[in-house]
C-alpha cells in the first residue's frame, strides 16, 4: 500500500479564470479505487513518488532525494496548464508514495506492484525519484507489459545521465540493488528483449571496464562529448534513435545528473558539464511526438543540496512538457 499524497500540495487559487495544475489531479488508492472505474473518466496520467534516498547512499552518494517527490510536486501542481488546454478532470492521477518503512528490496517491490498495476490498465506513469534504483523498478514494469504485447518489435528504453548505472548488483556474493545498478539488472533479467540508449554520457564518469560492458551488451551510448561535437539534430539521425523509436513504446528514465550544474545543481553528482534543460525539452517532444512514449522517470533530485528549488523546477518542467505534449 503506498501513502497518500499530503492534500496540501494539491494547490489551488480558488479562482475558475487562473486554474492551476493541482486543481486538476485526483488522488486515488490503489487498494481501494479501481482503476477501471476511474480511467473512464479522464484520467491518461499517474504521478507516484519514490521518497528514497538509501539506494544513493549505498552507492556512495549524498542524501537528500527522499525529499524529491513532494518538492516537484509542490511546483508542479502550482503550475498554469497552456493556453490551448481543453481537457477534462480528472486527466492525471496521483497515486501517493512507496512507504519510507520496511528494507530497500522490499520497497522496490511496492513500487514494482503499482507501477504494474497502472501501466497494464494504459496509463502513462510519471515517477518521482528517489534514487535512480527506482530506474530499475518502472524499467521492469514498462518491459514486462511490453515484451508480451509488442511480437517483433522491441520496446524502447533511453536514459539521461552522466553515468551508465551498469555496477553489477552482486558483490563477494552480498546483492544491494543500488543507484547504480538499474541498467546492469534490467539487461541481466531481459537480455536483447529490449533496446536501451543512454545519452549524455560523461567520459569522467564512467570506467572503462563498464563501458566495455555497456557495449558487449548491446546497449546504444551517446556521449555528451559527441553530442557537443555533432548536435542534436545528428544524434538523432546517426544513432538509430529515429528508426528505433517510430510507433514504438518507450519509456524515458532522466537522471537529473545528466544535466549540467548551471540548470541542475540538485543533486547529488552535479557537474559543471553536462546536458542543458531547453535542448533536451526540443529532443522529447521530437521523440514524444513520433513514439508511444509510455512513461517518464525523473530521479535524484536533491532538494537539500538545490538552490532556489532550480532542480525541481527542472524535474517539473520535464513532467509538464510530457503531460501537455
Amino acid at each position: 500500500m503506498l501513502n497518500p499524497t499530503d492534500i496540501s500540495l494539491f494547490f489551488s487559487k480558488d479562482d475558475p479564470s487562473d486554474i492551476r495544475i493541482g486543481e486538476l489531479v485526483k488522488s486515488i488508492d490503489l487498494p481501494r479505487n479501481n482503476v477501471d472505474t476511474e480511467t473512464h473518466q479522464g484520467g491518461q496520467f499517474a504521478l507516484v513518488g519514490y521518497p528514497d534516498d538509501e539506494g544513493i547512499q549505498l552507492n556512495g552518494g549524498r542524501e537528500g532525494a527522499k525529499q524529491a517527490p513532494d518538492a516537484i510536486r509542490k511546483i508542479l501542481y502550482k503550475m498554469t496548464p497552456p493556453h490551448d488546454w481543453k481537457k477534462n478532470f480528472p486527466f492525471l492521477f496521483d497515486i501517493g508514495n512507496v512507504p519510507e518503512s520496511n528494507s530497500l528490496d522490499s520497497r522496490h517491490d511496492i513500487a514494482l506492484k503499482a507501477v504494474s498495476q497502472i501501466s497494464d490498465h494504459n496509463i502513462k506513469i510519471i515517477s518521482l525519484g528517489g534514487g535512480h534504483d527506482y530506474g530499475y523498478v518502472d524499467g521492469h514494469a514498462f518491459l514486462e507489459k511490453n515484451i508480451k504485447r509488442s511480437n517483433a518489435v522491441k520496446p524502447v528504453i533511453i536514459n539521461f545521465d552522466a553515468h551508465l548505472d551498469v555496477r553489477p548488483n552482486n558483490k563477494s556474493g552480498v546483492v544491494i540493488n543500488h543507484s547504480g545498478t538499474p541498467f546492469y539488472r534490467l539487461k541481466e533479467k531481459f537480455k536483447d528483449s529490449f533496446h536501451l540508449v543512454e545519452i549524455g554520457l560523461q567520459s569522467h564518469c564512467n570506467s572503462r571496464n563498464h563501458w566495455e560492458w555497456a557495449l558487449e551488451n548491446h546497449i546504444d551510448l551517446i556521449s555528451l562529448e559527441s553530442i557537443e561535437d555533432s548536435h542534436w539534430d545528428s544524434v538523432w539521425q546517426n544513432k538509430t534513435i529515429a528508426s528505433i523509436t517510430k510507433n514504438t513504446p518507450v519509456f524515458i528514465s532522466f537522471d537529473i545528473d545528466g544535466l549540467c550544474m548551471a540548470d541542475a545543481g540538485g543533486c547529488s553528482q552535479a557537474w559543471p558539464t553536462g546536458l542543458k534543460i531547453s535542448e533536451c525539452l526540443a529532443f522529447l517532444k521530437r521523440l514524444y511526438e513520433q513514439s508511444d512514449t509510455q512513461g517518464l522517470g525523473i530521479y535524484e533530485v536533491s532538494p537539500p543540496l538545490d538552490t532556489d528549488s532550480k532542480t525541481s523546477k527542472a524535474a517539473a518542467l520535464f513532467i509538464y512538457n510530457f503531460i501537455f505534449n
